[in-house]
């Protein structure tokens, strides 16, 4: 077996990138998206894209610094699914840390799908520790299309930086 290095940088997501993140989701999900880095360049969230040298994003994901005072809550992460379970989520999510801290913010809070243990250990990993469950829901594209509401529950998770 041969391994791979790949040297991965943090940056701010641009809209010239969401060509390239089809992989992200529909292009529902990334309309969502495009929306989000209106609020990015107001201050309200920041939104990074990890990439390699080719400097397209491999993983993508969003602070959000108006859902709580003194938090950054971490949402919509997401890495190129050939590229799991490499090691990039763990980049992503602490670079959106550091982030956080650059604000001088000392709490990270993300939710978390509950049939999602594969993301949930991950965190756990990282530090996060469950303190609630609650319902979550959002319009997601069918294959044909269409959009539909989807309801889930999550689990809070949260992470003190300090």
């Amino acid at each position: 077996m041969t391994n791979i290095v790949l040297k991965l940088s943090a940056r701010d997501l641009v809209r010239a990138d969401l060509a390239s993140c089809g992989w992200a989701g529909s292009d529902h999900h990334l309309s969502v998206v495009a929306r989000q880095l209106e609020r990015a360049r107001a201050g309200e969230v920041d939104y990074l894209a990890v990439c390699p040298a080719t400097d397209i994003p491999v993983a993508k994901g969003g602070v959000d610094y108006q859902v709580k005072d003194g938090v950054g809550t971490l949402w919509q992460l997401a890495v190129h699914p050939a590229l799991q379970s490499c090691g990039i989520g763990t980049f992503l999510v602490e670079a959106a840390e550091l982030r956080i801290r650059s604000r001088g913010l000392r709490h990270a809070e993300l939710a978390v799908e509950e049939h999602n243990s594969r993301a949930r250990a991950l965190y756990e990993r990282l530090g996060y520790a469950a303190y609630g469950r609650q319902p979550d829901a959002w319009d997601e594209q069918a294959a044909d299309g269409s959009l539909r509401h989807y309801e889930t529950i999550c689990t809070l998770m949260r992470k003190d930086l300090a």
